[in-house]
């Protein structure tokens, strides 16, 4: 059998077409009108005002803060459970991050510890100057409390939906709530372009200047004419039209994505020990990776085992994301909490998600997961209640 794995690119069959059209026109410098049309067509997809297509999402979060605001030592409030793109555009900027653990009910921010630490900066007279906030695994944070403490305190809120498009929090696109938001088209990503991202803001001057930035700040004239330090952040043409034909069919990936999930609830309900990452009442998830977490005392394996039992299977799992402040890179910097991502690193897996998957290929997964469980209540598969429609 083939290998199987964790969130492989899944084209939708138009991409050689707009691909040749494009190089048929000779639409192969970065700007062009597959460029300007994947971003208008994102602003439809997300309900957003605007939108400014770049070659990643590091790169998008990177502009965002620039144009936010942040300057070298300013403080900025990040989600400790995320990779390591959601934190080092802080520090290209010369800024400190503080981390703030998740809530164990989500495993994203904890609205109350971010509120709390805004609260304490407040009175100590130093308010942070920006929150990025990352949706985890295709889930939304909660976040009207989070939008509201920062609007409270007048902190500019940034959202990292690298990993949450197609996800909605009450009805609406995920990553559109704040000043900013980023949206990231890497190769494992529900759609992608193979390496890309988006910015999106309801604030056109926003976007404006996050757009002259990534055009290595050139200024409308004639000749080159360069007033400040820009970078060369725009997406390409072509991979512009990569990702038009990706974005038409983000209904049917986000579909697909959440019936994997379905069928691993249903395969392995009844297994002791292991746990889903939960869909909160607010969201309507894009279930972009199936994530849960196994407690070994009760499993009777560890998540280590079932990821060697899988992989020699040829099969391609992970561990959940380390938290950022346990990571060398960044220990020297502030935790808020950290007891919960540091438990859902150290028992948390991410399974194969990809939406090409098959019935029979969950079927196989499955079951080499229950094969590693032995423990005392072990049951039949059974359909779990609850799941998400």
């Amino acid at each position: 059998m083939s290998r199987i794995y964790l969130s492989p690119p899944h084209l939708s069959g138009d991409e050689q077409h707009r691909v040749r059209e494009a190089l048929v026109a000779n639409w192969v410098a970065p700007a062009g009108p597959d460029l300007a049309a994947f971003e208008r067509e994102f602003c439809d997809a997300t309900g957003t005002g605007h939108a400014l297509a770049l070659n990643s999402g590091t790169a998008a979060l990177h502009l965002a803060l620039l144009v936010g605001g942040v300057l070298p030592g300013d403080e900025v409030l990040v989600s400790s459970l995320t990779v390591a793109a959601s934190v080092n555009p802080i520090l290209y900027l010369g800024a400190r991050p503080t981390f703030i653990d998740s809530h164990p009910d989500s495993w994203t921010m904890d609205p109350a510890l971010l509120a709390g630490t805004l609260e304490a900066r407040a009175r100590a007279g130093r308010p942070p100057r920006a929150v990025v906030l990352v949706h985890l695994y295709g889930h939304s944070a909660d976040i009207d409390p989070i939008r509201d403490a920062c609007v409270a305190h007048e902190v500019t809120l940034i959202e990292d939906a690298a990993e949450a498009l197609g996800t909605t929090y009450r009805g609406r696109a995920a990553g559109t709530f704040g000043r900013a938001g980023i949206f990231s088209f890497n190769g494992n990503k529900i759609i992608t372009t193979g390496g890309g991202g988006m910015l999106v803001s309801e604030d056109p001057a926003f976007v404006d200047r996050a757009r002259k930035l990534a055009n290595q700040a050139r200024e409308n004239v004639r000749h080159y004419e360069h007033l400040e330090v820009g970078y060369n952040y725009r997406l390409s043409n072509v991979l512009a039209a990569v990702g038009r034909a990706q974005l038409a069919a983000l209904p049917a990936r986000v579909e697909a994505r959440r019936q994997v999930f379905r069928w691993y609830a249903e395969l392995l309900a009844g297994l002791p020990g292991l746990a889903f990452m939960p869909e909160s009442a607010h969201e309507r998830s894009s279930c972009w990776l199936t994530v849960a977490t196994v407690d070994p005392s009760a499993f009777g394996a560890t998540r280590d085992a079932v990821i060697h039992a899988l992989d020699r299977h040829d099969i391609e799992s992970r561990p959940a994301w380390k938290p950022m402040h346990l990571q060398p890179a960044f220990e020297r910097f502030d935790v808020v909490g950290g007891s919960v991502s540091a438990r859902l690193f150290e028992h948390g897996i991410c399974l194969p998600s990809g939406s090409a998957l098959t019935r029979p290929d969950v079927e196989r997964i499955a079951g080499i997961v229950r094969d590693c469980c032995s423990g005392h209540h072990r049951v039949a598969p059974a359909v779990a209640a609850g799941l998400p429609a």
